[in-house]
């Protein structure tokens, strides 16, 4: 009975991973998507620069994080200090950027105004996990974590220069960490 089981073990491993894969995988990118003539408008599209945040010290995501990500450096068609803000959803996940002030462009609009399609820009992401973590009767040595990353492309998704920059953090009362996500 013992090594039928070890024998079944494997496979289950392997169709639990690719469940989790499938999972946390981004929709494929195929060719014959781009090729349709009829263009569906994407109000749910994300942005090209993206957050995830994991508390750590329960497991689960970071919903209803209030998160700011800002522009660093002054572009040829919009100065340093655009403010963005969102809120994570229920997956700990923000995918869309709100302009602080009303007249602000959007983050896409900012990132196809570059001249080159290497253009670099400077952001950071600030997650103010103080107040969130009250909230919850938990105190935090944190008040804020910010990550300050460079951003090498412009463009709108599917044109040249595009690179989308994913920004998760693991987070908890007493410690964080960060990583470039994909």
């Amino acid at each position: 009975m013992d090594s039928l089981q070890n024998n079944q073990q494997p496979g289950r491993t392997n169709d639990r991973l690719a469940l989790y894969q499938q999972q946390i995988s981004p929709a494929p990118h195929t060719k014959d998507s781009d090729s349709d003539p009829i263009k569906k408008p994407t109000m749910a599209a994300r942005d090209p620069i993206t957050c995830h945040c994991l508390n750590t010290l329960s497991g689960t995501p970071a919903a209803n994080l209030p998160v700011t990500l800002t522009l660093l450096s002054n572009t040829p068609t919009v100065l340093s200090g655009i403010s963005f803000r969102a809120i994570t959803n229920a997956d700990g996940r923000v995918a869309n950027w709100t302009p602080v002030d009303t007249g602000s462009s959007s983050v896409p609009a900012i990132l196809a105004a570059l001249p080159a399609a290497d253009s670099k820009t400077n952001w950071s992401v600030r997650f103010d996990v103080g107040p969130w973590y009250e909230a919850q009767g938990i105190e935090s040595f944190w008040p804020e974590v910010e990550v300050k990353f460079t951003v090498k492309g412009r463009g709108r998704e599917g044109q040249e220069g595009w690179r989308h920059y994913h920004v998760p953090v693991l987070l908890g009362p007493w410690n964080y960490s960060t990583y470039r996500g994909s």
